[in-house]
């Protein structure tokens, strides 16, 4: 099961695995919804061995709630693009994004990246069926959006490219808040493959229309 949670102009996602994993995918609560979405996962991912955050970016709209969703819940699998973003205005989500990100629970996420169990199943449980496409960190495209985040600007661009998909089962795509003129920039080293469905970067935003060669090349139903 793959649920988008509708929480106005923010991202959160999580995936309940047909195995021993749960993921989540951003987080975007406030005061009004953090309790009963926390709930929800609490209940899906109770009886799961392993349940893992995935942060695309450190834009408030995907991070929102984050240190509330840790207190609740206890993140020890936080998975990131290593990054070393500085705020000038840190909200304490933020400075909690940071904590974990530089924390000892922390997982540095890459093109073709390998992990026990987001994708190498065993005896003990089965894989989660998460594979990044991108970043590519010695890409000197990927290296000056590291460098704008460090300056504080252009987050959206260090977000990763990742599929979920199990056999016999969708493919489904992740590309956070990647924007449109930084797609066409690294469009040609991207390996691309067909999807069922993609999450449209930026929210759908003009800003990150998915240019027309990478759509018919994933050709999402």
């Amino acid at each position: 099961i793959i649920k988008s949670f509708s929480v106005g102009d923010g991202d959160m996602f999580y995936i309940d695995h047909n195995s021993d994993n749960f993921s989540i995918i951003d987080c975007y609560m406030d005061y009004y919804n953090k309790k009963e979405i926390t709930s929800e996962l609490k209940s899906k991912s109770d009886n799961k061995g392993i349940t893992r955050f995935i942060s695309t970016h450190p834009d408030e709209d995907h991070l929102q709630g984050l240190k509330y969703l840790d207190g609740q819940m206890g993140i020890v699998n936080f998975y990131c693009v290593k990054n070393e973003a500085t705020k000038d205005d840190e909200t304490d989500d933020f400075k909690h994004y940071c904590a974990l990100r530089d924390g000892e629970h922390a997982y540095y996420v890459s093109k073709g990246c390998s992990r026990k169990w987001m994708n190498i199943g065993d005896e003990e449980r089965g894989c989660a069926g998460i594979n990044f496409k991108w970043p590519i960190i010695t890409n000197s495209e990927f290296k000056e959006a590291l460098s704008a985040v460090t300056e504080g600007t252009g987050f959206n661009n260090i977000s990763p490219i990742f599929t979920y998909s199990v056999e016999n089962g969708i493919v489904v795509m992740w590309m956070g808040d990647m924007e449109h003129d930084f797609l066409e920039k690294i469009k040609d080293q991207v390996d691309w493959t067909k999807v069922d469905v993609l999450f449209a970067p930026h929210h759908g935003r003009e800003s990150g229309k998915v240019p027309d060669d990478i759509l018919k090349k994933i050709d999402p139903h």
